[in-house]
């Protein structure tokens, strides 16, 4: 039988998801609010339940150089999602804020304010932040080991949610106090309590740490987990993992993150999606990712030969601020094999390796696929990730959304104002 599903919007940024050199996307910037904006209607046109910003701390480097394939700069999240408030009614807005180098105080005060300016449709990505590269960039510098960054970051946000229950729903406040391993505070909340009580919350994290906070905490997970066999066992996991908390299984909702490619034809759509890795992976990035992988320089490799007959060097540091992609041992393993199974190129391994999965067909297939990943208890929704920016997002809304909402899984309008109203979450039973 199928379920009602929910869908998200995540505004490209780094990495190569986006193809910049697409004649559609050269009217898009990670700067201009029109893009964000664009994007943001076109969600909310779509009933999308959230818009979704990811966030850096520092610029990437690549051989001591800032990286030249990524966004060099963008302006804060919740600065951007507070613009988005005044020309969006009903769309969630999803900023990604660090638990490692923020405070609980001031970003509580910050979340609660979005809260308040869009009549309760805020939400926080809650990520940990785990190397010393980035934390150059903080008074408090260094870093944390991975454990004691969700630590850290599972006592962050109990506090936040200790300020934001310090006020009474329409009323006035308390003093709080707290004492703990990472914060020693005390004092008095100083924003009324929100129309949502407390901002959602997301995770995004597949760690074993990062599988067991989204049980104890959070409200949605942001996977990678998105073909269906990987899913369903994702999915059945860290739902199994919240009767640990006194928590049911509707009140977590998993949303991995997907893209999409469209045709009139399945065989037009395939050759589309082929494009598009072909646009994605271009020879300058499959040698950047190349090196990622086996820690050395390769710039005299020919991308379009065989893999490096080399050794990865693991002590390898040509990248800074980048997130690893495994044992690279491991890694190396699988892509030669992969290669030498299929017969292809350095490039094209690459291509074949890194691909994010993606919906691929006619709208109508797209549409099956989706609603069966979902009742086949796989995921509770999705959050796009298109190619283009601006304008990747409106092929979906405009030929997919409409047959989600003929099978009876997705709305037709919004029943509620609030992103909580969106995902079918209570509001928190206010602990004063």
């Amino acid at each position: 039988m199928n379920r009602h599903l929910h869908l998200a919007a995540h505004f490209p940024g780094v990495n190569n998801t986006t193809v910049w050199q697409d004649p559609r996307s050269r009217k898009g910037s990670q700067i201009d609010f029109s893009s964000f904006e664009h994007v943001a209607r076109v969600a909310e046109r779509g009933r999308f339940d959230f818009f979704f910003l990811a966030e850096g701390l520092r610029l990437r480097e690549h051989k001591g150089a800032v990286h030249d394939l990524d966004v060099v700069g963008r302006p804060e999240s919740v600065t951007v999602l507070g613009a988005l408030a005044a020309v969006t009614e009903r769309l969630g807005l999803a900023a990604t804020v660090s638990a490692t180098f923020n405070e609980p105080y001031e970003l509580a005060r910050r979340l609660a304010s979005l809260d308040h300016l869009s009549a309760g449709r805020a939400a926080w990505n809650v990520v940990t932040t785990s190397d010393a590269f980035t934390g150059e960039n903080f008074r408090r510098g260094g870093y944390l080991d991975h454990a004691e960054r969700y630590t850290r970051a599972a006592e962050f946000l109990a506090l936040a949610r200790e300020l934001w229950d310090s006020r009474a729903p329409g009323g006035g406040g308390r003093p709080f106090a707290h004492r703990g391993r990472h914060f020693t505070v005390s004092g008095e909340f100083d924003v009324p309590r929100s129309p949502q009580g407390h901002p959602v919350v997301i995770q995004a994290g597949d760690s074993e740490e990062g599988r067991e906070f989204a049980a104890s905490a959070a409200d949605v997970v942001f996977t990678r987990y998105g073909t269906l066999e990987a899913g369903r066992a994702f999915y059945a996991d860290v739902k199994r993992r919240l009767a640990a908390y006194g928590r049911r299984p509707e009140e977590l909702k998993i949303m991995p993150g997907v893209t999409f490619v469209l045709g009139d034809t399945a065989a037009e759509a395939q050759e589309r999606a082929h494009a598009l890795r072909e646009q994605q992976v271009s020879p300058q990035t499959a040698l950047l990712t190349l090196e990622q992988v086996w820690g050395r320089d390769l710039s005299d490799l020919d991308p379009d030969g065989p893999l490096p007959t080399c050794d990865p060097d693991p002590q390898g540091r040509l990248f800074q601020g980048r997130v690893a992609l495994g044992d690279p041992f491991a890694v190396v393993a699988k892509w030669r094999a992969l290669a030498e199974a299929k017969g292809l190129s350095a490039r094209q391994t690459v291509i074949e390796a890194t691909g994010r999965q993606s919906f691929i067909g006619t709208p109508q297939q797209v549409a099956e696929a989706m609603a069966g990943f979902v009742a086949a208890d796989a995921a509770d929704g999705f959050i796009l990730v298109p190619q283009l920016t601006p304008g990747g997002l409106d092929e979906f809304v405009d030929r997919v959304v409409p047959l989600l909402q003929e099978r009876g899984v997705f709305r037709e309008e919004y029943t509620g104002p609030t992103l909580r109203d969106h995902l079918g979450l209570e509001v928190p039973v206010w602990k004063g």
